[in-house]
């Protein structure tokens, strides 16, 4: 299933909206992985959702069967320790690969016995169960026990990160090497053995042989002694209190020594250069087996993860319809006690596609629309998902268009945005598509947002007929009802008990008629002064039938002629002025229609005026 960018970024999948950090992201909810490959491979997969239900449900078979405990602990016990054997095949292959991470290679094949080994109890469990989850993973398993018994034999336990710096090869692997370290690493036991036998020789028993940078090899004589020196003995360097000496056995010793510490090099060098090879040649094993246990990773993990949190094995279907029941937000209840998330019901059919969600702010409602789309994208990527029962019919694309943002490097203002994003879920969503919608046209004047949201509605319901949920605050268009038959309302219940308003987060079947945004305000500590005003004006912008005065904005009070003044000029509407003034009680049938026809004659007047 192809994720565009906005419907990644609004439901955070795998990047927060508060910047490139994975706490409050789906993946960090689901990501319990053991190994870097496995890591990647959930990542992928979050981006990348299944639509076919067969495929969606060998992972689902296979997360079930790692829901018993002692067979997922298994599997994870396997993984643990196990590098990342898709890139360490890959530097090897390049020629890139360093002695130490050659040897964490063959450390991390040397644990795919114990996982071939859980691998094959959780099979057994899977086909118990009737489920073909893990038999191609059985049939393309290689424990590669070659490779790593040539690599832990080669190298040692602890190879350094270059050649030269430390041993690299085994001893007893090659017989040149080990010839040439036992002259290299001899050298101290040469230096005594030399000394020794020049003290015998010169009688110079304080005699000393040495090494330095400069002049290699040197026999050190003192001043005293100057005069036992032998005639082969070869001035190099005059001290204070000495003099330094080379003999021509001295420095034939020397070459030999040095030469061995090169050759050393060049022996191991070679060694691991052929090994390296050896191991590059198997590259697509490698790879192979790489992807089976990042697969494995990945279900040990998801399976983890439902278990810890409550999860549910979703049934997927391949008709029209999207039942949960008692859904949650895999994020949000990460955040707070379990007990404090109210979880929600939500069913979409044929006859009942469309949702027009309202409510008030702060509410739920953006909450609630988000968990649907993480809840059928959780269950198509092959995850338990969070509720108590969930029947999902496989979507083709998942659409969000949630919140506000500007694009000012293109030029493009919030409603733009907003605009182009709608535009492109409604030439590309299917009947098998889901799209979320949240408030869709509050970037420009009321009315031209409501008319936008309508013909939206309309639009999703008419021509594409795909399954929608419409949150807004745009009360009008629970009218929608009325004229579309498969237009069902829902809000999100609220309590009020006397001036404070609790949020119950409960969705309920009907429109709301209020959104509490003084209320929200308050919560905000908006100043006190501010939300008396605001009161006075809602109560009577409620109560009034209200239009903008020609001109000018009036500066006339509007409330209790007090100091106040309004920011734009309201006046009753004439028509409704004249309705006040009628006497119904007091006139026959034919007054009472000249009075109707003469405000439905105004009406129209005022109507082509504007």
């Amino acid at each position: 299933m192809p994720l565009d960018e906005m419907t990644r970024r609004n439901l955070e999948l795998v990047e927060s909206m508060r910047g490139g950090e994975i706490s409050g992201t789906l993946l960090g909810v689901l990501d319990r992985t053991l190994t870097p490959m496995g890591a990647r491979l959930l990542r992928q997969w979050l981006l990348a959702p299944l639509i076919d239900r067969n495929l969606i449900n060998v992972r689902l078979g296979a997360v079930d069967a790692l829901s018993d405990t002692l067979v997922r602990s298994a599997v994870r016990e396997a993984l643990d320790g196990v590098r990342d054997v898709e890139r360490l095949a890959g530097k090897t292959a390049a020629g890139r690969v360093s002695p130490r991470e050659l040897r964490a290679l063959g450390d991390s094949m040397a644990r795919l016995p114990l996982l071939e080994s859980a691998l094959e109890r959780a099979r057994k469990l899977a086909i118990q169960k009737g489920e073909p989850a893990f038999d191609r993973h059985a049939a393309l398993w290689d424990t590669c026990c070659d490779l790593c018994e040539e690599l832990q034999h080669a190298l040692v336990d602890r190879p350094p990160t270059a050649i030269g710096e430390e041993p690299s090869i085994r001893e007893g692997v090659d017989s040149a090497l080990d010839e040439w370290r036992a002259l290299r690493d001899g050298g101290k036991d040469g230096i005594a053995r030399i000394q020794a036998e020049e003290r015998t020789r010169t009688g110079i028993s304080s005699l000393k042989v040495g090494y330095n940078k400069v002049f290699g090899y040197f026999i050190e004589v003192s001043n005293s002694n100057s005069h036992l020196v032998p005639d082969d003995y070869q001035r190099r360097q005059t001290l204070a209190g000495a003099e330094r000496y080379v003999t021509p056995s001295l420095k034939e010793y020397e070459e030999r020594v040095l030469t061995a510490a090169e050759r050393v090099e060049d022996r191991e060098r070679e060694l691991f250069e052929a090994l390296r090879s050896r191991v590059a040649s198997e590259i697509a094993r490698l790879q192979s087996v790489a992807r089976i246990i990042a697969e494995l990773d990945v279900l040990a993990s998801l399976a983890e993860v439902a278990q810890k949190e409550g999860y549910v094995r979703p049934e997927l279907t391949d008709d029209f319809a999207l039942e949960i029941t008692a859904g949650r937000h895999p994020v949000v209840e990460r955040m707070m006690p379990r007990e404090k998330f109210i979880p929600n019901d939500v069913i979409l059919s044929e006859d009942a596609r469309i949702i027009i969600l309202t409510g008030p702010n702060m509410a739920g409602k953006s909450t609630i629309l988000r968990q649907i789309g993480l809840i059928v994208l959780m269950a198509q990527i092959g995850s338990f998902v969070p509720a108590s029962r969930a029947r999902i019919g496989v979507v083709d694309r998942l659409f969000t268009r949630v919140g506000a943002s500007d694009n000012l490097v293109r030029g493009q203002s919030t409603f733009m945005v907003e605009m182009s994003e709608t535009s492109a879920i409604l030439h590309t969503a299917s009947k098998r598509s889901l799209v979320l919608l949240d408030e869709i046209g509050r970037g420009t004047s009321t009315y031209d947002g409501i008319s936008i949201a309508w013909s939206v509605s309309e639009h999703l319901h008419d021509v594409v007929r795909c399954k929608t949920v419409f949150a807004t605050h745009y009360h009008e268009l629970t009218q929608l009802s009325d004229s579309l038959v498969a237009v069902r309302n829902y809000n999100v219940q609220v309590r009020e008990v006397g001036d404070e308003v609790l949020f119950l987060h409960r969705l309920q079947p009907g429109g709301a008629d209020r959104s509490y945004g003084i209320e929200v305000g308050r919560l905000a500590g908006l100043p006190p002064t501010v939300l008396k005003r605001a009161r006075e004006l809602l109560r009577l912008l409620e109560a009034e039938q209200i239009v903008p005065r020609s001109g000018h904005a009036s500066r006339a009070p509007l409330v209790n002629m007090d100091d106040q003044f309004a920011l734009f000029g309201l006046m009753t509407h004439p028509v409704i002025q004249q309705l006040r003034r009628v006497e119904p009680n007091n006139m026959t049938p034919i007054q009472a229609l000249e009075v109707l026809a003469r405000l439905v004659d105004e009406a129209k007047q005022e109507g082509e005026r504007i």
